[in-house]
């Protein structure tokens, strides 16, 4: 009896090694992933009131969970019965984090005053429609997380393969909405540092006061620029992802730095579909009016 306990704990002492040691692996191959999915998803998650910022992050968080516990068991069923799937479902991932990507540079470049103008019109459905599109986006980029994680951990058995995934998967959820949140709250970490350098004297005061001061100011800096790197993130993971899975896409920008390469195809693809929604948006628009 004894010794049949001895041996199940052992195999799952080695269970658990092959799985640290294939989640390395995998981290590795999904660190620029992870990068880029705090780069959006910070962005998604900014521009709310003080007072709403945790609650809506959390919102968030709880998509994001939903979202892994649906792809997850789709993956790894995809993965053992028709893995010829995972790659047009990643490429049509990719399509939509391409097209989200472009439009918002087209409204930036076209439509910036008319959003400041609408602004203060779309505020009260702002909240909710941000949380629905962080949502979707967090779930195009766990598809591309799991995906790249079940590829680096193929010929593995079924049980270190679960496992490996669900860590890489809880790493993300856990790693990039804990950072989102500490980014969020730098100014209330500034407010706190400053009513504490009241209570100072002499050069420590004006230290602390001076790094208070720089969290206040620096928090809409960091909004702006991640907003910025956000929009870039989204082109260069959908066009990495083409680049990758498309032959002729890799062929006709190889000669360009890979991170170029994967904005230029991210760039093009969506403003293609931008344009086509676009054209669809106008010619029912125009059917409307002549039927009415």
């Amino acid at each position: 009896m004894a010794t049949g306990i001895l041996a199940i704990l052992d195999d799952v002492a080695m269970l658990l090694d092959d799985a640290a040691a294939m989640g390395k692996v995998a981290a590795k191959k999904t660190a620029g992933l992870l990068g880029d999915d705090l780069a959006v998803n910070a962005e998604k998650a900014t521009g709310f009131h003080a007072s709403r910022e945790l609650p809506v992050i959390w919102e968030i968080t709880k998509g994001s969970i939903l979202n892994k516990i649906i792809i997850l068991p789709c993956a790894l069923l995809l993965n053992a019965y028709l893995p010829w799937m995972l790659v047009p479902i990643l490429l049509l991932g990719a399509s939509y984090l391409c097209y989200e990507g472009a439009e918002h540079v087209i409204h930036w470049l076209f439509h910036h005053e008319d959003e400041q103008s609408s602004e203060h019109k779309t505020a009260k459905i702002s909240e909710p429609a941000k949380i629905k599109s962080a949502i979707r986006t967090d779930f195009i980029l766990s598809i591309e997380i799991i995906v790249i994680t079940l590829a680096a951990v193929v010929g593995q058995s079924i049980a270190v393969q679960v496992l490996v995934v669900c860590g890489i998967s809880l790493l993300a959820t856990a790693g990039v909405y804990g950072l989102v949140a500490l980014i969020v709250r730098l100014d209330d970490m500034g407010l706190f540092l400053l009513e504490k350098s009241e209570q100072m004297e002499g050069v420590l005061k004006k230290f602390i006061s001076s790094v208070g001061s720089g969290l206040v100011a620096l928090l809409p800096k960091i909004v702006k620029l991640l907003s910025i790197v956000g929009t870039l993130a989204m082109l260069m993971v959908g066009g990495g992802i083409l680049v990758h899975y498309i032959e002729a896409v890799h062929h006709a920008l190889e000669a360009l730095p890979s991170l170029i390469g994967d904005l230029v195809a991210g760039g093009m693809l969506g403003t293609f579909i931008y344009i086509l929604i676009s054209l669809a948006s106008r010619f029912r628009g125009a059917q409307k009016a002549s039927s009415s």
